[in-house]
């Protein structure tokens, strides 16, 4: 028996992909934008709205698995300006708590539909804050 589940509750797409799928002791994640939950429809915004909303749609993907945000153990995050690197680092402290996760931060990808998008690898045996 294969050690590998699909996490299909948080936040929801029309596209073809999985919101998580669990391989062994880490949960893959696939990329969340402020997007509605429910419909998978892009939600226009600011850009510190569209973090937020991405990062509550990672963190019901999340809670979904029985994870929390302290399971992160990899960010690739998309920012479509530079401009916006300074706020985005500000909320990404916010949320999440020392030590980081480990983080690649791509700027100008997204073209004009989104300002920010994130994806996640989590550990699920463990928290970082568990790490010797």
């Amino acid at each position: 028996m294969s050690n590998l589940k699909i996490i299909n509750e948080g936040a929801r797409s029309h596209l073809p992909f999985s919101p998580g799928i669990i391989a062994g002791d880490f949960l893959h994640v696939s990329g969340q934008a402020s997007v509605d939950p429910e419909t998978g429809v892009i939600i226009t915004d600011s850009f510190e709205g569209e973090v937020r909303r991405s990062i509550a749609n990672l963190e019901a993907i999340l809670r979904a698995a029985g994870l929390s945000l302290d399971h992160v153990i990899n960010v690739k995050s998309y920012v479509a300006d530079e401009a916006d690197l300074a706020a985005y680092n500000a909320i990404y402290r916010e949320y999440f708590a020392a030590p980081p996760p480990t983080r690649s931060t791509i700027v100008g990808v997204l073209g004009t539909k989104l300002k920010f998008e994130l994806d996640c690898v989590a550990y699920v045996p463990a928290t970082r804050q568990q790490a010797r």
